[in-house]
Parts: C-alpha cells; sequence; structure tokens
C-alpha cells in the first residue's frame, strides 16, 4: 500500500487525514506494525509541504541525488577500465 495519493493532497493538513485513513485501513488489514511504523515516520515525509507548491515537486524527489550517484559509479567504471587496461 502506497501512501502516494497523500502526496497529492492540497495542503499538510489533508495529508495529514489521508495519513490517519491510511493508518486505520492497515489496522484493519491486521497490520498493526505496519500500522504503528507508517504512523511514526509519515510526518518525516511531509516537510516539502511548508514550501509553496510550485516547489514541491522539486522538493520531494531525490532524482538529483540518484543522478549524481549513478554519475559517481559510471565515472568510477570508466576510471577502473581504464587502469586495467594499462596495466595489461
Amino acid at each position: 500500500m502506497k501512501f502516494k495519493s497523500g502526496h497529492a493532497q492540497e495542503d499538510r493538513d489533508a495529508a495529514q487525514e489521508k495519513a490517519e485513513l491510511v493508518t486505520k485501513k492497515l489496522t484493519t488489514l491486521r497490520l498493526g506494525t505496519a500500522a504503528k511504523c507508517f504512523r511514526e515516520g509519515v510526518e518525516e515525509t511531509l516537510p516539502y509541504m511548508a514550501f509553496p507548491r510550485e516547489h514541491w515537486t522539486r522538493l520531494r524527489s531525490n532524482n538529483m541525488l540518484e543522478w549524481i550517484m549513478k554519475e559517481i559509479r559510471r565515472r568510477t567504471r570508466v576510471v577502473d577500465n581504464v587502469l586495467i587496461n594499462a596495466l595489461n
């Protein structure tokens, strides 16, 4: 079960209400541990809602970080290949 719809809400209060609904649903599905974990961690996913709405998509995404890590791995492989070829 994803909380994606919670992040589609208009404001933080609406997102928190949606989070409560998700928590209740998890509880009714007898997933109490998951409900507790979700309830405790959901606040960590909402701080970007304090900024203007037009900034939200940039703030809640970690695509830039993922891109940087991918680029580091790519460049490391290139250097490894150059060193291996130089030693042969």
